[in-house]
């Protein structure tokens, strides 16, 4: 279970630092709503390492993670900017997902055409990012995270851009990784996103 108490974090500049609690466990899905400017971001930043608290705690099954750098923390993150790798193709920005130096076995390869198929992007493995349309290098970000299959999964507004058909499919996707154990926290100002997927809900005040 992911728990977080009282954690805390302050802008410069701002009077009141930001505080969050709540928990998810595997196999759940918990939204963060709120207006913009409460913090939803923050929340997944701490989570994910990219941002210290300056107080409160932060457990994953029971350990404390907060010491532990981003790249060692059992998280993975879908940013709404999709930190993609321009000069790799799509098919290379996915395996990076699976292995950080690109060491894919025949298998990995096999997943990611699968994974590319499933999100709609068989036809474009060999384009790099630069030549896709926004929406496609959402979906990139996307299936690259669920390759990942990290124990917890950070979504912040995962289907901007998206048309309906691609966002439901993608909807689908994620409540596949969710029902196979993995905990999920989920940022979005979408109401039907968060019925579609949430289990619990957080909701953020400015």
């Amino acid at each position: 279970m992911l728990e977080f108490q009282d954690l805390s974090f302050r802008y410069p500049d701002t009077d009141w630092p930001l505080t969050f609690s709540g928990n998810v466990a595997p196999g759940q899905c918990l939204a963060v709503t709120g207006p913009s400017g409460c913090g939803k971001s923050t929340l997944l930043n701490l989570i994910a390492g990219f941002l210290s608290a300056e107080s409160g705690s932060l457990r994953w099954q029971a350990q404390d993670i907060q010491s532990l750098p981003p790249w060692d923390r059992p998280v993975t993150s879908v940013f709404q900017e999709d930190n993609l790798f321009d000069h790799l193709s799509v098919h290379d920005n996915l395996g990076l997902g699976i292995h950080p130096g690109l060491k894919l076995s025949r298998e990995d390869k096999a997943a990611i055409d699968a994974m590319l198929d499933k999100v709609g992007l068989d036809g474009l493995a060999r384009r790099v990012p630069t030549e896709l349309s926004g929406g496609q290098r959402q979906r990139v970000a996307v299936a690259r995270a669920l390759l990942r299959r990290t124990p917890l999964l950070l979504l912040d507004e995962p289907f901007t851009g998206l048309d309906p058909d691609t966002r439901q499919t993608l909807r689908q996707l994620i409540r596949d990784q969710r029902d196979q154990g993995t905990a999920i926290v989920l940022v979005s100002h979408d109401e039907s996103d968060v019925e579609s997927l949430a289990d619990r809900h957080l909701r953020l005040t400015a």
